[in-house]
């Protein structure tokens, strides 16, 4: 099969009147663009062109043969430059997929810097709390967070998240304040019902994890409504910083328990492997680095 350089070469050849004339343009020896015109007459079997001492001259093969890939390599050479703008300015559509409570309150900032940065492209947003197939769903990249398995996907960690006990003033004020998570059973807890298991959290006491049972009057399967009783005083939460960190800038609730936190969940920008990160992608992980300030979550 026949290279795009080889065609190059015919195409200056031709437009340029003789092979000396084309390996002055292509800035080639003349013995290459000799070779290159013999080898390419030699996949097509057919002359392409009559060569004499001094010029070249189409054979009505030839003649053929250049109208039919002049626009093609021309097609080509400007695919190579759409695609090579693609690489340096980003454009298209930005398919992002992220969690549902995640994102509205910390990734559309970061969104909307990037639209206004680049307004060549557009973002089509994907909540989910499932973790995505990229490939099937169509997305040019997930925000995950937690414990990542081989997905086959290349990413970028981008920090962990802190889970932590919290309580209302009010609840600290009637039941006092927990100095040990071993003194969690002896108070009122809002467990969910629909966690792995419910009822049960991890925390790191003497440098090992180690799991307690709680229990409270008030149970929920909505997360909201966990840290709606929470807030009203109805026991102690138990929850990623980043979904009540509002409630805490508010004054709402309390951390304690902090000095035995588990490990932070790692969170991650993943992509499809074996894909260089177009622009559209790369410029995004940027200003997720910028803007998206995990430390204090």
């Amino acid at each position: 099969m026949s290279r795009i350089e080889d065609l190059e070469t015919f195409l200056a050849i031709v437009e340029q009147g003789s092979l000396t004339a084309a390996a002055r343009r292509l800035g080639r020896p003349l013995q290459t663009v000799s070779r290159t015109l013999a080898l390419l007459e030699e996949d097509l079997g057919v002359e392409l062109v009559h060569r004499t001492t001094r010029r070249s001259v189409l054979s009505e093969a030839g003649e053929s043969f250049y109208r039919r890939i002049k626009p093609a390599v021309e097609e080509i050479h400007e695919a190579r430059e759409e695609a090579a703008q693609r690489r340096i300015e980003p454009s298209g559509v930005l398919r992002l997929g992220a969690p549902s409570l995640f994102a509205p309150r910390f990734l559309m900032p970061v969104i909307a810097a990037y639209m206004a940065k680049y307004p060549r492209v557009e973002v089509d947003l994907d909540l989910s709390d499932v973790f995505s197939d990229l490939a099937a769903d169509g997305l040019d990249m997930v925000i995950r967070i937690g414990d990542l398995a081989d997905s086959g996907l290349t990413g970028k960690r981008l920090g962990a998240l802190r889970r932590v006990v919290f309580g209302a003033p009010s609840y600290f004020a009637r039941f006092g304040r927990p100095e040990h998570p071993l003194e969690l059973p002896r108070h009122a807890c809002v467990a969910r019902t629909v966690d792995e298991r419910p009822g049960v959290w991890m925390f790191v006491v003497d440098g090992r994890p180690r799991a307690v049972k709680v229990s409270g009057a008030f149970r929920t399967n909505s997360i909201n409504a966990v840290y709606s009783a929470v807030e009203q005083g109805l026991g102690l939460g138990f929850s990623p910083l980043w979904q009540i960190k509002h409630l805490i800038d508010e004054g709402k609730v309390e951390i304690v328990l902090d000095a035995f936190e588990p490990a932070p969940v790692p969170i991650h920008a993943l992509w499809l492997e074996g894909r260089s990160p177009t622009a559209k992608i790369r410029c995004f992980l940027d200003l997720l680095a910028e803007k998206l300030k995990l430390d204090r979550l």
